[in-house]
Protein backbone atom coordinates (compact mmCIF):
# COMPACT_ATOMS: atom_id res chain seq x y z
CA UNK A 1 0.00 0.00 0.00
CA UNK A 2 1.47 3.56 -0.76
CA UNK A 3 0.80 5.84 2.13
CA UNK A 4 2.80 8.38 0.55
CA UNK A 5 0.08 10.25 -1.09
CA UNK A 6 -2.19 9.82 1.66
CA UNK A 7 0.01 11.38 3.67
CA UNK A 8 0.61 13.90 2.05
CA UNK A 9 -3.26 14.37 1.17
CA UNK A 10 -3.50 14.10 5.66
CA UNK A 11 -0.97 17.58 5.67
CA UNK A 12 -2.82 19.21 3.13
CA UNK A 13 -6.44 18.58 4.75
CA UNK A 14 -4.88 19.83 8.05
CA UNK A 15 -3.01 23.29 6.65
CA UNK A 16 -6.07 24.23 4.94
CA UNK A 17 -8.55 24.24 7.09
CA UNK A 18 -11.08 21.50 6.00
CA UNK A 19 -13.69 22.38 7.51
CA UNK A 20 -14.74 18.55 7.95
CA UNK A 21 -11.85 17.94 9.78
CA UNK A 22 -11.73 20.72 12.07
CA UNK A 23 -15.46 20.04 12.96
CA UNK A 24 -14.56 16.71 13.56
CA UNK A 25 -11.45 17.89 15.83
CA UNK A 26 -13.31 20.60 17.27
CA UNK A 27 -16.12 18.14 18.68
CA UNK A 28 -13.67 15.83 20.42
CA UNK A 29 -12.13 18.64 22.45
CA UNK A 30 -15.47 20.07 23.18
CA UNK A 31 -17.08 17.00 24.57
CA UNK A 32 -13.50 15.92 26.11
CA UNK A 33 -12.80 19.02 27.46
CA UNK A 34 -16.49 19.36 29.54
CA UNK A 35 -16.65 16.72 30.54
CA UNK A 36 -13.50 16.50 32.73
CA UNK A 37 -14.36 20.13 34.08
CA UNK A 38 -17.53 19.09 34.88
CA UNK A 39 -16.58 15.72 36.67
CA UNK A 40 -12.85 16.48 37.81
CA UNK A 41 -14.01 18.45 41.22
CA UNK A 42 -16.00 15.79 42.21
CA UNK A 43 -13.63 12.98 41.50
CA UNK A 44 -10.69 14.28 42.86
CA UNK A 45 -13.02 15.76 46.30
CA UNK A 46 -13.57 11.89 46.68
CA UNK A 47 -10.39 10.95 46.19
CA UNK A 48 -9.50 13.07 48.87
CA UNK A 49 -12.18 11.73 50.96
CA UNK A 50 -11.17 8.25 50.42
CA UNK A 51 -7.29 8.40 51.06
CA UNK A 52 -8.43 10.36 54.37
CA UNK A 53 -11.35 9.40 55.73
CA UNK A 54 -11.31 5.85 57.28
CA UNK A 55 -14.92 4.22 57.06
CA UNK A 56 -16.53 0.67 56.73
CA UNK A 57 -16.30 -0.60 53.75
CA UNK A 58 -13.42 1.94 52.54
CA UNK A 59 -11.59 -0.88 51.03
CA UNK A 60 -14.45 -2.11 48.83
CA UNK A 61 -14.69 0.78 47.23
CA UNK A 62 -11.17 1.30 46.52
CA UNK A 63 -11.12 -1.61 45.07
CA UNK A 64 -14.19 -0.81 43.14
CA UNK A 65 -12.56 2.26 41.29
CA UNK A 66 -9.48 0.70 41.03
CA UNK A 67 -11.32 -2.08 38.82
CA UNK A 68 -13.17 0.35 36.32
CA UNK A 69 -9.90 1.35 35.50
CA UNK A 70 -10.06 -1.55 33.18
CA UNK A 71 -13.86 -1.58 32.74
CA UNK A 72 -14.35 -1.82 28.65
CA UNK A 73 -15.53 1.92 27.62
CA UNK A 74 -17.97 -0.29 25.12
CA UNK A 75 -19.54 -1.36 27.81
CA UNK A 76 -19.96 1.87 29.85
CA UNK A 77 -21.82 3.13 26.33
CA UNK A 78 -23.75 -0.24 25.97
CA UNK A 79 -25.24 0.88 29.80
CA UNK A 80 -25.70 4.19 29.17
CA UNK A 81 -27.60 3.28 25.55
CA UNK A 82 -29.96 1.52 27.55
CA UNK A 83 -30.62 4.16 29.91
CA UNK A 84 -30.96 7.00 27.63
CA UNK A 85 -33.17 5.10 24.80
CA UNK A 86 -36.13 5.69 24.17
CA UNK A 87 -37.27 2.63 26.18
CA UNK A 88 -35.05 3.31 29.07
CA UNK A 89 -35.70 5.66 32.22
CA UNK A 90 -33.92 8.29 31.33
CA UNK A 91 -35.23 8.20 27.32
CA UNK A 92 -37.57 11.27 27.77
CA UNK A 93 -34.28 13.44 28.34
CA UNK A 94 -33.81 12.76 24.34
CA UNK A 95 -30.16 13.08 24.95
CA UNK A 96 -29.16 9.79 22.66
CA UNK A 97 -27.27 10.53 20.02
CA UNK A 98 -26.07 13.77 20.78
CA UNK A 99 -22.69 15.86 22.07
CA UNK A 100 -24.22 15.79 25.61
CA UNK A 101 -24.50 12.33 25.82
CA UNK A 102 -20.87 11.48 24.69
CA UNK A 103 -20.15 14.65 27.78
CA UNK A 104 -22.00 12.03 30.29
CA UNK A 105 -20.00 8.79 28.50
CA UNK A 106 -16.47 10.95 29.15
CA UNK A 107 -17.31 11.47 32.22
CA UNK A 108 -17.98 8.31 33.48
CA UNK A 109 -14.94 6.77 32.06
CA UNK A 110 -12.79 9.75 33.45
CA UNK A 111 -14.25 9.24 36.70
CA UNK A 112 -12.11 6.33 38.16
CA UNK A 113 -8.81 7.87 36.27
CA UNK A 114 -8.77 11.30 38.33
CA UNK A 115 -10.38 9.27 41.69
CA UNK A 116 -7.08 6.89 41.61
CA UNK A 117 -4.90 9.23 40.57
CA UNK A 118 -5.73 12.01 43.36
CA UNK A 119 -6.12 8.52 45.69
CA UNK A 120 -2.71 8.05 45.56
CA UNK A 121 -1.53 11.43 45.46
CA UNK A 122 -3.35 12.42 48.96
CA UNK A 123 -1.78 9.16 50.17
CA UNK A 124 1.90 9.89 49.49
CA UNK A 125 1.95 13.21 50.68
CA UNK A 126 3.03 13.89 54.20
CA UNK A 127 0.11 13.49 56.25
CA UNK A 128 1.48 16.36 59.02
CA UNK A 129 0.35 18.75 55.86
CA UNK A 130 -3.16 18.09 56.98
CA UNK A 131 -2.77 18.05 60.83
CA UNK A 132 -0.48 21.00 60.84
CA UNK A 133 -2.90 23.16 58.91
CA UNK A 134 -6.16 21.53 61.21
CA UNK A 135 -3.90 22.43 64.15
CA UNK A 136 -3.37 26.31 63.17
CA UNK A 137 -7.29 26.72 62.77
CA UNK A 138 -8.06 25.92 59.37
CA UNK A 139 -11.31 24.61 58.56
CA UNK A 140 -11.33 21.21 57.20
CA UNK A 141 -11.95 22.50 53.53
CA UNK A 142 -9.30 24.87 53.54
CA UNK A 143 -7.06 21.88 54.96
CA UNK A 144 -7.82 19.77 52.39
CA UNK A 145 -7.18 22.79 50.18
CA UNK A 146 -3.47 22.58 51.56
CA UNK A 147 -2.91 19.36 50.75
CA UNK A 148 -4.14 19.14 47.40
CA UNK A 149 -1.52 22.34 46.60
CA UNK A 150 0.88 20.22 47.87
CA UNK A 151 0.11 17.27 45.38
CA UNK A 152 -1.20 19.49 43.34
CA UNK A 153 0.92 17.65 40.24
CA UNK A 154 -0.19 14.04 41.02
CA UNK A 155 -3.83 16.25 40.50
CA UNK A 156 -2.52 17.90 37.42
CA UNK A 157 -1.71 14.32 36.20
CA UNK A 158 -5.18 12.74 36.71
CA UNK A 159 -6.35 15.79 34.82
CA UNK A 160 -4.51 15.22 32.05
CA UNK A 161 -4.48 11.44 32.03
CA UNK A 162 -8.40 11.63 32.00
CA UNK A 163 -8.41 13.86 29.07
CA UNK A 164 -6.40 11.61 27.48
CA UNK A 165 -8.28 8.72 27.79
CA UNK A 166 -11.61 9.90 26.94
CA UNK A 167 -10.26 12.20 23.86
CA UNK A 168 -9.21 9.02 22.60
CA UNK A 169 -11.77 6.62 23.00
CA UNK A 170 -14.55 5.31 20.38
CA UNK A 171 -16.32 2.64 21.91
CA UNK A 172 -18.57 4.34 24.30
CA UNK A 173 -18.82 7.52 21.39
CA UNK A 174 -20.27 5.22 18.73
CA UNK A 175 -22.72 3.61 21.16
CA UNK A 176 -24.16 6.69 22.75
CA UNK A 177 -22.87 9.37 19.87
CA UNK A 178 -23.74 7.77 16.71
CA UNK A 179 -20.96 9.23 14.59
CA UNK A 180 -23.06 11.56 13.43
CA UNK A 181 -21.54 13.74 10.74
CA UNK A 182 -21.51 17.52 11.85
CA UNK A 183 -22.87 16.66 15.18
CA UNK A 184 -21.29 13.94 17.51
CA UNK A 185 -18.19 12.10 15.20
CA UNK A 186 -15.18 12.54 16.89
CA UNK A 187 -11.61 11.97 15.67
CA UNK A 188 -11.36 8.29 16.80
CA UNK A 189 -14.88 7.36 15.19
CA UNK A 190 -13.80 9.38 12.69
CA UNK A 191 -10.65 7.31 12.13
CA UNK A 192 -12.62 4.21 12.35
CA UNK A 193 -14.97 4.79 9.65
CA UNK A 194 -12.68 6.53 7.19
CA UNK A 195 -10.31 3.60 7.71
CA UNK A 196 -13.06 1.23 7.19
CA UNK A 197 -13.98 2.79 3.94
CA UNK A 198 -10.41 2.69 2.61
CA UNK A 199 -10.11 6.09 2.95
CA UNK A 200 -7.05 7.31 4.16
CA UNK A 201 -6.27 10.80 4.28
CA UNK A 202 -8.22 11.93 6.76
CA UNK A 203 -7.46 9.07 9.22
CA UNK A 204 -3.84 9.83 8.73
CA UNK A 205 -4.49 13.85 9.34
CA UNK A 206 -6.80 12.74 12.74
CA UNK A 207 -4.09 10.16 14.04
CA UNK A 208 -1.34 13.29 13.59
CA UNK A 209 -3.80 15.23 15.99
CA UNK A 210 -4.01 12.69 18.20
CA UNK A 211 -0.28 12.11 19.00
CA UNK A 212 0.10 15.94 18.90
CA UNK A 213 -2.33 16.10 21.98
CA UNK A 214 -0.57 13.04 23.65
CA UNK A 215 2.52 14.68 22.87
CA UNK A 216 1.28 18.43 23.73
CA UNK A 217 -0.20 17.09 27.11
CA UNK A 218 2.72 15.60 28.49
CA UNK A 219 5.20 18.44 27.57
CA UNK A 220 2.85 21.13 29.20
CA UNK A 221 2.51 18.35 32.09
CA UNK A 222 6.13 18.14 32.81
CA UNK A 223 6.75 21.79 32.33
CA UNK A 224 4.52 22.28 34.88
CA UNK A 225 5.90 19.90 36.87
CA UNK A 226 9.54 21.50 35.97
CA UNK A 227 8.53 24.84 36.83
CA UNK A 228 7.21 23.79 40.04
CA UNK A 229 10.38 21.93 40.89
CA UNK A 230 12.51 25.26 40.65
CA UNK A 231 10.41 26.71 42.64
Amino acid sequence: MDLIEPTLDAFRLLFTGDPKLWRIIWTSLYCSTVAIALIAPFAIALGFLIAKVHFPGRRALVITVQGLLSFPTVVVGLTLYMLLSRQGPLGFLRLLFTPEAMIIGYMVIAFPVLVVFTLSSVQGADPRVYETARSLGAHKLMAAWTTLREVRFGVMASIFNGFGRVVSEVGCSIMIGGNIAGLTRNIPTAIALETSKGEFAQGIALGFVLIALALGINAVLSFIQGEGGMT
